[in-house]
This record gives structure tokens, C-alpha cells and sequence, in this order.
């Protein structure tokens, strides 16, 4: 498995670049996550999303409804698009494991969109 530098150590990622444990994810990490799917230096805005998302999914374990991922955190509607370009990158960052093909499916438009 591939192996992601950060500031303080190292952490497993998938081939598709999925946090392996996803009990270890902090903010360094997200910051590496991010320079590996070429995001580059993450915003205070795009932390918001990111921690929304863990939140939102270690309480319910599932994939947050993108518009309230927004409404959450106080931010404009397209807020996720705007901010990461594709739902799934910002997931990433996130920490969290690869969706289900029902949430894939769910993101397809969105994806499409950008």
C-alpha cells in the first residue's frame, strides 16, 4: 500500500488515495491528503467543510447531503464544489473510507458538474 508523508510521520493510503486508518486522520494529515490530490495549502473554509464531513460521518456513517454540508458551516450553497471541485476529493481529505456505490452514484452529477 502506498505510503503518504506528513508533517509528524506517515500514514497508509489506498491506491485510490483513501486514509487506510481513518482513526488516525488529523490535520496534517488532511493537509498531505490535499497536496496529493493537488488541492495544495487548504483555506479555513475548506478545513470547515473537511471537519463538517468527519463530524457529519462519525455520527451517522453516512455521505452528508452536499447542500447542508454548506448550510452547516455558513458557507454559499455550492460551497463543496466551489471549494474542492469534486465532493469526492474533499471525502478524501476528510480521512474517511471510500463511499459505497450508492453515494458514488449519489456524486456522479455533482462530479460531472465541475
Amino acid at each position: 500500500m502506498p505510503v503518504l508523508d506528513y508533517d509528524g510521520g506517515q500514514a497508509e493510503i489506498t491506491d485510490e488515495g483513501f486514509l487506510v486508518d481513518t482513526d488516525s486522520w488529523n490535520d496534517n494529515i488532511a493537509k498531505a491528503i490535499a497536496k496529493n490530490e493537488g488541492i495544495g495549502d487548504l483555506t479555513g473554509d475548506q478545513m470547515e467543510v473537511i471537519r463538517f464531513m468527519r463530524g457529519y460521518y462519525n455520527s451517522y456513517k453516512s455521505f452528508p447531503i452536499l447542500n447542508n454540508i454548506c448550510r452547516n458551516v455558513h458557507q454559499a450553497k455550492e460551497c463543496v464544489s466551489e471549494e474542492f471541485i469534486d465532493p469526492l476529493t474533499a471525502w478524501k481529505i476528510a480521512g474517511l473510507p471510500k463511499p459505497e456505490e450508492e453515494v458514488l452514484a449519489y456524486l456522479a452529477p455533482a462530479r460531472e458538474i465541475t
